[in-house]
């Protein structure tokens, strides 16, 4: 449509610059000629500019897609990842510092099966200890010294991670990879904790020699006061979701 109104323009033109007759077929014939040229290469340079948008829209879109993926996460009590666009990096076993060592390390950690160690230190050290079910927490489904495994996963479409304590869903624009219980070490112990989001399923793993009471988890309850309630109510369980973006 677009063309036509231009080839219209460019006859009306000629008419008005040429002062032309229209009783004369042969000068009208030679206009009309030269009208079709000029549509011609309109097309062409249409047709040359859509090609080019096509090709940059592909590149554009294959960039956005790569660009997105990449996002981290940890899936704790779980030895896969969930099948939502996601990858399998590895698969381990969780582990922290013991829960009374005043100094230790308050993250979870998610260790590898296949370690690479070295010897070389003989200064001062911290030490790393697996994590556990522990007897005054059965409702896990585990038994008394059992490990918990983790895997670690990648997004293949998403970039951004995001484990919100208290939910059991995601926001709109924001995709679930699992939900299940906000967990952390005990009040009583004298080692710093994390809060971390354990699966709604978590297996055990038959793991460690022995049972060394080492990096435990609890689940965690919502006390009022300081804490707004509600929403929330005094010692009401907190859930937990990973979503990605």
């Amino acid at each position: 449509m677009v063309v036509w109104v231009f080839i219209v323009h460019l006859f009306l033109q000629v008419i008005a610059e040429k002062r032309i007759l229209l009783d004369d077929p042969a000068f009208l014939q030679s206009q009309i000629h030269a009208l079709e040229m000029k549509m011609e290469d309109v097309v062409a340079r249409n047709t040359d500019l859509t090609a080019k948008y096509t090709d940059l829209s592909v590149k554009y879109n294959t960039l956005l897609t790569k660009s997105n993926g990449g996002g981290i996460f940890v899936r704790w009590g779980r030895k896969d990842c969930p099948g939502i666009n996601t990858e399998l990096v590895y698969s381990g076993f969780a582990g922290g510092s013991w829960p009374q060592h005043t100094g230790a390390a308050a993250e979870f950690v998610c260790l590898p099966r296949d370690p690479d160690l070295t010897t070389k230190f003989t200064s001062s050290y911290a030490f790393m200890y697996g994590s556990e079910y522990d007897a005054s927490s059965t409702e896990f489904g585990h038994d008394n010294g059992d490990d918990l495994p983790c895997s670690v996963c990648r997004s293949t479409v998403q970039s951004s991670v995001l484990m919100i304590p208290g939910k059991s869903s995601c926001y709109d624009g924001w995709s679930m990879q699992y939900h299940g219980d906000l967990v952390a070490g005990a009040v009583v112990h004298k080692a710093a904790t994390q809060y971390i989001c354990l699966d709604e399923h978590p297996e055990a793993l038959i793991a460690g020699q022995r049972n060394d009471d080492g990096k435990f988890f609890y689940p965690v309850k919502a006390v009022c006061g300081a804490l707004a309630c509600p929403p929330y109510h005094n010692d009401k369980y907190l859930t937990c979701v990973v979503c990605t973006k």
